[in-house]
């Protein structure tokens, strides 16, 4: 007879755009409670984004593992699968003997995410493994509000888009959205200029780097830094209509 494997749960968890004080109650008692925290990086050299952010609020616990996991920044699937494929197997050690592992992403899990691919493959290497979710405040609300810029309003519609990948969408996409939000456009400030001063919109764009932090740094006219090598945590808010308010003639009603 077989003995079915008791694995220890994964969390997946949020710990938001960068401010420590966004972190959510809930992540707070995660990390703090979880055997094991697994913390992915970027680089070899360079420290984790998602770490600096969240460990001021990780209590000193001798007891608890800290994992870090290389992530390489390429497309490339034969570098990837690789580090993948080590990264998962050293969070499966974990979670077969019954340790609680606690995968932290910036931001919001769900949104643009690399523990959607942990999420994705955890059932089939660990089967019957409990899985849960931690959300978190997104960049994707958290810049405007840092702008003061509503991302919707009424009726209005507003979408997300990667800037890697999705430049040549734009034109179409300012006829059926009110507010486009711009993500990861650190390597695409020049081209975006371009494709916005040909549509008139240019004046509609706001740069907003390491939004929430200490380092935020909001840019308004865009031309000033399309030669610049710009940060990889970097957003393009472009707000396409210009509202006047409902006491001022607002045409959009509300709900």
């Amino acid at each position: 007879m077989t003995t079915k494997t008791k694995y220890g749960k994964l969390f997946g968890v949020g710990v938001g755009p960068g401010a420590t004080d966004l972190i959510t109650l809930r992540a707070v008692n995660v990390l703090n409670t979880v055997s094991v925290l697994a913390i992915p990086k970027s680089s070899e050299q360079l420290p984790s984004f998602s770490w600096r952010v969240c460990s001021p609020i990780v209590k000193e616990n001798d007891a608890q593992e800290k994992l870090f996991l290389h992530f390489p920044m390429s497309k490339d699937p034969k570098i990837l699968i690789p580090a993948w494929d080590q990264a998962f197997t050293e969070i499966g050690l974990r979670l077969e003997k019954g340790q609680d592992v606690a995968f932290i992403t910036q931001g919001d899990p769900s949104v643009y995410s690399s523990w959607s691919y942990l999420l994705e493959e955890a059932p089939d290497r660990w089967p019957g493994i409990e899985i849960e979710i931690v959300p978190a405040v997104s960049s994707i609300t958290a810049i405007p509000a840092s702008l003061l810029t509503p991302l919707a309003d009424g009726r209005e519609r507003f979408c997300v888009l990667p800037g890697t990948y999705g430049l040549e969408d734009l034109p179409r996409l300012t006829e059926d959205f009110d507010t486009i939000v711009l993500t990861k456009v650190g390597q695409v400030v020049h081209e975006l200029v371009r494709i916005l001063k040909e549509l008139n919109l240019l004046d509609n764009a706001t740069y907003v780097s390491y939004g929430t932090t200490d380092r935020q740094r909001i840019v308004r006219d865009l031309e000033s830094i399309q030669n610049e090598n710009c940060d990889y945590f970097s957003m393009v808010i472009i707000s396409i209509r210009k509202r006047k308010g409902i006491l001022r003639g607002n045409h959009y009603e509300s709900e």
